[in-house]
């Protein structure tokens, strides 16, 4: 989908984009591992770590990430350029056997990885049984399929990408179950020094939606004042509508009992401004919950 995004940005010929502008497939150590819960092997940051490596080597030009996996800085000498429109920022329902959340069965066994979303159906169903659910989205539909749980939470945006949306039974709300901070949008990183050369600013102003950007610095920021990782259940939210910035972020206790949010506007924001507001309401939402940050070793799966 980016590179041929980027190859017409280039004026590239249709014919020509996969010769002109190569895909080089690096699997990461995020992707690799698929037993562990990821605060138990390095965090978010193990999904991009080889991908900036062989970015700074100058192996590859262009990464594409998911932006929810990128940690709220730089490595040195690399930059985000640009951010496309976002998809869709919910989360999936995804059962073999029930239609909604809200049918699921007493003690039904819900499939997740993500502490987020793990602390926010907790929240709504303290009753549930949520356990262990890792690898790529095919596998994990596989296993729901097969009945292994009851229901398994997805990123809509993910499965839309991947042209698999026919397996969701609901899209969840956007209030009730917050989305990470940057979930449907993707990053486009490069390095630094190259930034402002022509051809590289000619893909980032086609590719680049100031609306997503500005809605993601206002999370990203929201994301580092509340030390957002996969060791903490942390959800942000940003939308424009007639211009003004509407931002909505949380922190939750593991088990859902708790949860602290924050709502915010911002009229004719810039990405700095959101960033500050993300930053200030992040900072409201820490100072009251405190410290949640889940010891591994305390974990199950």
């Amino acid at each position: 989908m980016m590179q041929r995004a980027i190859g017409r940005a280039l004026n590239v010929p249709e014919a020509e984009i996969e010769t002109a502008i190569p895909l080089v497939e690096i699997v990461t150590t995020g992707d690799r591992i698929q037993d562990r819960r990821l605060l138990e092997i390095g965090g978010k940051a193990l999904f991009t770590k080889e991908i900036e490596e062989a970015l700074l080597a100058g192996r590859i030009d262009i990464a594409i990430h998911s932006m929810k996996d990128v940690p709220a800085e730089q490595p040195q000498g690399l930059c985000i350029a640009a951010i496309p429109e976002r998809e869709d920022a919910r989360d999936a329902f995804i059962s073999r056997d029930f239609d909604s959340f809200d049918t699921l069965p007493f003690g039904a066994r819900l499939g997740t990885a993500s502490l987020r979303r793990q602390a926010q159906a907790l929240a709504l169903r303290p009753d549930l049984k949520v356990e262990m659910l890792r690898g790529n989205i095919d596998t994990r539909l596989r296993r729901a399929a097969e009945g292994d749980f009851d229901a398994i939470l997805l990123a809509v945006s993910g499965m839309t990408r991947l042209g698999v949306t026919e397996h969701i039974r609901e899209k969840l709300s956007l209030d009730a179950f917050l989305p990470a901070p940057g979930q449907g949008a993707l990053a486009i990183q490069t390095r630094a020094a190259n930034i402002d050369a022509p051809l590289n600013a000619q893909w980032v102003a086609a590719l680049n939606h100031p609306a997503t950007a500005i809605a993601v610095a206002a999370e990203r920021g929201a994301m580092t004042a509340l030390e957002g990782s996969c060791r903490t259940a942390v959800g942000a939210y940003a939308r424009i509508e007639h211009d003004i910035l509407h931002l909505t972020t949380e922190m939750l206790s593991p088990d859902g009992s708790a949860r602290w949010r924050r709502v915010g506007d911002l009229p004719q924001p810039t990405e700095a401004d959101a960033r500050a507001l993300g930053q200030r309401l992040g900072g409201e939402v820490h100072a009251s919950a405190g410290d949640q940050e889940v010891d591994p070793a305390t974990l199950d799966g």
